[in-house]
């Protein structure tokens, strides 16, 4: 938590310096980051693995129901979920990448490159290693981060509430021991279960602008409890007791 805090406080530093100083740019990179650096700004129309690393990280705000495409192409929709994450933090918001945000993300994120609020151990109760599930150890992993900063970009817009992952990751065996269904996307990594200061179905109603194809609460079998999220493409949704 303390190294969480001083990257936060560096971060601010950094940027007022810049603005006072009448140097802050929209090119370049704002600072070279542990985990990722951004090395040009980016707009519509580009596309490149920097684009990618970018979707992964402004996927979590967009509009109600929609499922931002993580393919490296800055499309409309990649345009509008930048805006959206500008707009959540204080920025100018006009859908360009440039150097006031990718500081913000690079004080968002740790060097393993999680965001701050969230963990992969957070998401990974089974095992270490992240085998044994239905994708590959490192697709599950890919996926399990995907699902943070989604999960980032809803607990912001929630007043920086605490939301608690009781549950992520799980392998075929996991899986078994604690009676999820045999299809369940825990199995790929892009699940969580979600518990803390919001209710459950405050967790459920908020999901539905946060990227997740999957939402299942309060009134949906076994649900009752937690709020689960995932990432599936196609949307199924159901937390009868919550309106949904």
């Amino acid at each position: 938590m303390q190294r969480r805090t001083v990257r936060l406080l560096l971060s601010f530093v950094m940027l007022m310096a810049a603005t006072l100083g009448g140097v802050l740019a929209t090119a370049g990179p704002a600072q070279a980051d542990e985990c990722y650096t951004w090395n040009r700004t980016l707009s519509e129309g580009m596309s490149g693995s920097d684009v990618t690393q970018l979707q992964i990280r402004v996927a979590g705000h967009v509009d109600y129901g929609e499922i931002l495409s993580i393919d490296g192409n800055f499309g409309p929709r990649t345009k509008a979920a930048v805006t959206k994450f500008q707009q959540a933090y204080g920025l100018s918001a006009d859908g360009v990448a440039g150097s006031q945000t990718f500081s913000k993300i690079y004080a968002l994120q740790d060097p393993d490159c999680t965001p701050i609020h969230f963990t992969y151990a957070e998401l990974n109760k089974c095992n270490s290693d992240w085998s044994g599930g239905a994708v590959s150890a490192a697709t599950a992993k890919s996926n399990a981060l995907r699902t943070m900063w989604k999960l980032e970009a809803m607990r912001r817009i929630m007043g920086d509430v605490p939301i608690v992952v009781s549950s992520g990751f799980r392998s075929y065996s996991c899986n078994s021991a604690v009676g999820g269904a045999s299809n369940s996307r825990h199995l790929y990594g892009d699940a969580a279960d979600l518990v803390g200061s919001p209710s459950f179905c405050q967790l459920a109603q908020r999901a539905r602008y946060h990227g997740f194809g999957g939402i299942f609460g309060p009134g949906y079998p076994g649900h009752d409890d937690h709020t689960h999220v995932d990432g599936r493409t196609s949307r199924s949704w159901s937390a009868p007791s919550c309106g949904i």
